[in-house]
């Protein structure tokens, strides 16, 4: 099958640039391994989890959150709006196919995607496009770091894209690996369903609430970082009091500042500080040194039995398992090669959706600035029509 532009993944990147090209009626087609489209909020997130950026930085391009839609939408109000986003602008993804090898062919100046229909066994099938977009995303495959003993240990060990609900771990001893946003969510929703629940703190980050967060953001329109940083900061403060007595450091930059340098975002706290604070969550402000069975070592020297261990330790990108001509749009590690703002645009249209590490806004950016460069580039071409 021939087409102008095939998009690789139906998550939000997917269905996003999928739309910006519809705009421009330029004929596109999405392969998605799974059953459904943004399959990383249907099947791999836990019960509890909500959007933590306000609704006006998480919309899609063309469509508005619904004036009526809380702040802070809940995971299944973000469904539905993705639902209506599918139908509202005729996106049919095509599911089960496994993409394999991608390679570029200089001849024929066409991409070459071999992709497996795991509805029917190991057929492969054969797609060609002038254009490719890889938005499989930067959360591909969850991480779980190389632990001495880690095999040993007795108990459940899971990432927390498998994470459900805390119910199941009831009066248990659970250790969180990994203190971002997840980690630290599961962490809470772990205590209040009376779990013993400890987790690992090595990296300094910023915490602030959901509101603080929102008030940032907006102000960013009207303010300088370094200034957004310093107020914000200060209400942090306020809110917060001093958090290094209980194992929990601040970066050197602000909140905003860091992730523009890092790509690191503020942990937004969902209550999680306050059962810090009363005891009711344990800091271990160390790393693992190493797992004996049920027993966890840390760099401090401090030892302590587990029930299970929740990694929340982060994904990674798994395109150049498949793209084989990663290289004109990715490193090494499967992220863009190119540094933001220009993340997005690779060599011999290969370009890269939600990789920017900025969110559903981002993701808009990206998908739009796509869209936008491959109708240039055909107007340009001769292979279409200006209006």
């Amino acid at each position: 099958m021939e087409t102008v532009v095939v998009i690789v993944g139906a998550g939000p990147s997917g269905l996003a640039t999928a739309a910006c090209l519809n705009l421009h009626s330029i004929p596109n087609l999405i392969l998605e391994r799974e059953d459904c489209y943004a399959s990383l909020w249907h099947k791999r997130t836990y019960d509890r989890l909500g959007l933590h950026l306000a609704k006006e930085f998480c919309c899609l391009p063309l469509k508005s959150i619904p004036p009526d839609a809380p702040t802070f939408m809940p995971k299944d109000y973000f469904l539905r709006y993705l639902d209506a986003y599918v139908s509202e602008f005729n996106i049919n993804p095509l599911y089960h196919r496994s993409v394999e090898s991608v390679v570029y062919d200089d001849v024929g100046k066409k991409w070459r995607i071999e992709a497996k229909n795991t509805m029917k066994g190991s057929t492969v099938e054969v797609y060609t496009s002038e254009f490719l977009v890889v938005a499989s995303g930067e959360n591909s495959e969850g991480h779980i770091p190389s632990i001495p003993g880690l095999d040993s240990f007795p108990g459940e060990i899971l990432h927390s894209q498998h994470y459900k609900s805390g119910s199941r771990y009831k009066s248990k001893d659970v250790l969180v690996v990994g203190c971002g946003n997840s980690g630290m969510e599961i962490a809470y929703d772990l205590s209040d369903h009376g779990t013993c629940t400890s987790i690992v703190v090595r990296s300094p980050f910023h915490v602030l609430t959901k509101d603080l967060v929102h008030r940032g953001m907006s102000l960013l329109n009207y303010l300088p970082v370094y200034m957004v940083d310093i107020l914000i900061t200060m209400l942090a403060k306020l809110e917060y009091g001093h958090l290094s007595s209980y194992g929990i450091h601040k970066p050197e930059k602000g909140p905003f500042a860091n992730k523009i340098a890092t790509g690191r975002s503020a942990v937004i706290d969902v209550g999680t500080i306050k059962k810090i604070q009363n005891g009711e969550i344990e800091v271990v402000p160390a790393g693992i040194s190493s797992i004996n069975k049920n027993n966890v070592l840390f760099e401090n020297g401090t030892e302590k039995r587990f029930d299970a261990i929740v990694f929340a330790t982060g994904y990674r990108s798994t395109a150049n398992e498949w793209l084989k001509d990663y290289k004109y749009a990715l490193n090494d590690d499967g992220m863009p090669k190119n540094s933001f703002p220009e993340h997005w645009k690779g060599e011999r249209g290969l370009y890269c959706a939600g990789f920017s590490r900025r969110g559903l806004a981002g993701v808009s950016a990206d998908a739009t600035a796509i869209a936008n460069d491959i109708n240039e580039v055909m107007i340009m071409s001769g292979g279409k029509k200006t209006n």
